[in-house]
């Protein structure tokens, strides 16, 4: 007796791993599954009634009288036409549809409001047999009367939304939206969001940018930039530039740049408290008569001590804590007169002069407070040598708390020729370290337009890599007489 083979399957999908299968296919490739012992699918009844109720059994649909469409007397004559309407039937909530004999029999009885509803035992003209509702009070038809239904549905408005035409908000313009408050700071990202105490946008969560991550600023014939540039996530750099008389009337420029020291702790600050100082300090004393040198020196001395306030003592639950350092910075600063140009620093930042006429060679005013200067001053190194070294940029002078010994250094020139000054931290002579060099990227009219002039050099350092920040004021030399500004 020979056994009973399997079937091929008609599945398209295996029943146990969902792989596809083939025709003919009495196993599965993937799992091995058995196809013949799959069951034979149900029976497939996809009638469903429109009415939501469930379908009707056979036998109940063959109870239902269907009217006979009456054979046509001549070939000539077309057979009538049975519309839906005809046939008796209730909708989904039991009622009986709408009929010709109901519809007529309301007309002829104006006082019974129950219109649509069939007397009993009435009879569909015709001689039809009633079909409004199957045996077993099942619900059947569809109803075809139903008045069409509108595309678009109108919203109402929101409860105590303000009366008037409803404003579409996929057409509204976005520009004609609700001003905010004066005062409000809105987010550099979005356009839209609040910018929240912490410095993030409220809607976007954006980081916004800080105030000194880039400042401008033009006074005169005097204007100072400074930029974050594109490695620190702050700006630890600050300058103040202002002018003021001389006893005799005549003009003085002042430019202050102090570059914080990022292995101390809150340099930003040390920067900042320290140019305010110095600038308020020669402001104080240049119209009082004291000569620039000896202001300049007491500036710096003024601004030693603001940074050195700074440094409080510990509070109790932190005498415990690692050390850190004080709050410290580097200083450089300019006083331009008419007759007079007057530098002051302490640390690596550097003032540079460079004349108008390019042919005249332009020269590096100070001289840096670090280990690659000293080992060019010991005769040690060389100044390539020394500076290619990775100690070079490590300072032997600052201000702060904790700095060795404070030395302020001074020195004053009287230039034969117009020309400007050049007074920046390392951010920028890092990429343009020697004279000639500073002087190749200084505009040719610099003089007449300052503040031109530093975006320039600022730019120039963020093209190098700006690896620092950047920070530096360019201050026209001789200083033009009170109420004369850049071109």
């Amino acid at each position: 007796m020979m056994s009973q083979m399997p079937q091929p399957t008609a599945l398209s999908r295996c029943p146990s791993c969902e792989e596809p299968l083939e025709a003919g296919d009495r196993f599965c490739g993937a799992c091995g599954y058995d196809l013949s012992a799959v069951p034979a699918p149900p029976q497939d009844h996809p009638t469903i009634a429109m009415n939501g109720s469930s379908t009707l059994p056979s036998e109940a649909a063959a109870s239902l009288d269907w009217p006979l469409a009456p054979e046509p007397a001549s070939s000539d004559t077309p057979a009538p036409v049975h519309r839906a309407t005809d046939i008796r039937g209730t909708d989904s909530g039991g009622s009986e549809l709408p009929h010709p004999d109901t519809e007529s029999a309301a007309a002829q009885q104006p006082g019974d409001h129950t219109s649509g509803v069939q007397p009993s035992g009435a009879q569909p003209s015709g001689g039809q047999p009633s079909g409004g509702q199957p045996s077993g009070g099942q619900p059947s038809g569809v109803r075809f009367d139903r008045p069409p239904e509108p595309d678009e549905y109108p919203l109402a408005p929101p409860a105590g939304a303000p009366a008037g035409p409803v404003v579409d908000p996929r057409t509204a313009d976005l520009g004609a939206s609700v001003t905010p408050p004066a005062g409000t700071k809105l987010c550099v990202a979005c356009r839209s969001g609040q910018v929240d105490s912490d410095g993030y946008c409220e809607n976007c969560g954006h980081a916004q940018p800080r105030e000194r991550d880039h400042m401008e600023q033009e006074l005169g014939a005097v204007a100072a930039v400074s930029d974050r540039g594109l490695r620190h996530h702050r700006n630890e750099d600050a300058f103040a530039i202002s002018s003021t008389a001389l006893p005799d009337g005549s003009p003085a420029v002042v430019a202050i740049v102090c570059d914080g020291v990022s292995s101390a702790t809150r340099p930003d600050e040390a920067s900042l408290a320290a140019s305010r100082a110095a600038g308020e300090a020669l402001l104080a004393a240049l119209p009082l008569g004291t000569h620039p040198q000896q202001a300049m020196h007491e500036a710096i001395l003024a601004a030693a001590e603001a940074v050195n306030s700074l440094a409080e003592a510990p509070p109790a639950h932190e005498e415990h804590a690692p050390h850190q350092n004080a709050p410290a910075c580097t200083l450089v600063g300019a006083v331009v007169t008419p007759a007079l140009l007057i530098v002051g620093w302490v640390g690596d930042s550097r003032a540079y002069w460079v004349p108008v006429d390019r042919s005249s060679p332009p020269a590096r005013l100070t001289e840096d407070d670090s280990w690659a200067a000293q080992m060019v001053a010991a005769g040690l190194m060389s100044e390539a040598q020394a500076y290619a070294d990775e100690r070079a940029h490590a300072i032997t002078g600052w201000l702060g708390a904790d700095a060795y010994e404070l030395e302020p250094h001074t020195a004053s020139f009287k230039p034969d020729r117009p020309g400007v000054v050049v007074v920046c931290t390392d951010g920028l002579w890092n990429y343009a370290e020697a004279a000639e060099e500073m002087a190749e990227v200084v505009p040719l009219d610099a003089a007449e337009r300052p503040l031109h002039s530093a975006q320039v050099l600022v730019g120039h350092a963020l093209d190098g890599g700006g690896h620092d920040n950047v920070t530096v004021a360019v201050v026209p030399f001789p200083a033009p007489p009170q109420g004369a500004g850049s071109a």
